[in-house]
């Protein structure tokens, strides 16, 4: 599944006006303001946090995301490009957020707006306006991952599941913490996802293939973090080597629950 577009193909997408492309600048208004991708539409996907993975919890955030699609003005036929300064977080969550909503034509910008800008490609200052939809999207539920599913995998002691945990080792030992508790999931394992980049873009594929070659593809994949974000980017990492089944955890460590459900490392 390919979820990384490079910058040269976005530039001919952009130059070639490509009307159904949809240019999502996911930092913040500040950012944005100093300069963009000619034609981006600007929202901070960073104040998208959600915890609250019960049933419930879960119709609001799809309520709540799918508004964002129609403001954003994504509908079936839009080709959805995501970027932030690198091929970080906040962009993967915002590819991650389409597929959730079945929208696979969706892909982070390589590199981001750093690369962008070292190859001397356009960049204007404009605030571009949204163009509104109004279109009711399929979720995907396959691709979450909630509190019972994870801790269901933990208490069953699955050998057909793997959590990674895409923290810092700092975060993953408990030697920082940036939530309620220390520590991490049980049986989870410590991929940071800052080494799926190289000098801010995503590995070459063998680099990756090697990276993650302890996964079986027959294997399940949980991705989680902090919020989401940095789980995100493995996601789309882990989707671009094929992997077929591939969940976030939505809630992921920041979900002050967590503590109450498993017994901590």
């Amino acid at each position: 599944m390919n979820t990384v577009i490079n910058g040269e193909s976005l530039l001919d997408l952009t130059r070639r006006q490509h009307s159904d492309l949809v240019l999502v600048d996911t930092r913040s208004f500040a950012e944005y303001a100093q300069g963009h991708i000619p034609g981006a539409i600007n929202i901070d996907l960073m104040h998208f946090h959600w915890f609250d993975t019960s049933k419930m919890g879960i119709l609001q955030y799809e309520k709540q995301m799918g508004l964002l699609l129609n403001y954003l003005g994504i509908n079936p036929s839009s080709r959805v490009v995501f970027y932030d300064n690198i091929s970080g977080p906040t962009a993967s969550r915002g590819v991650w957020l389409l597929n959730y909503f079945s929208h696979l034509d969706s892909f982070i910008l390589d590199g981001g707006f750093e690369n962008w800008s070292k190859l001397k490609y356009p960049v204007e200052i404009k605030t571009n306006q949204y163009s509104h939809s109004a279109f009711n999207f399929y979720t995907n539920r396959a691709i979450l991952a909630d509190l019972e599913y994870v801790k269901d995998c933990v208490d069953k002691n699955s050998q057909d599941v793997i959590i990674v945990d895409c923290r810092s080792q700092a975060e993953y030992n408990g030697t920082v913490a940036r939530a309620f508790h220390r520590g991490h999931i049980p049986k989870s394992v410590n991929v940071e996802w800052s080494n799926n980049l190289h000098n801010e873009k995503f590995l070459e594929f063998d680099a990756l293939v090697r990276l993650y070659s302890f996964i079986s593809k027959e294997t399940e994949v949980i991705t989680y973090c902090q919020g989401g974000y940095r789980a995100a980017n493995t996601y789309l990492a882990l989707k671009q080597l094929g992997y077929p089944k591939v969940r976030m955890y939505l809630g992921s460590w920041g979900n002050g629950v967590i503590i109450l459900r498993f017994q901590l490392n």
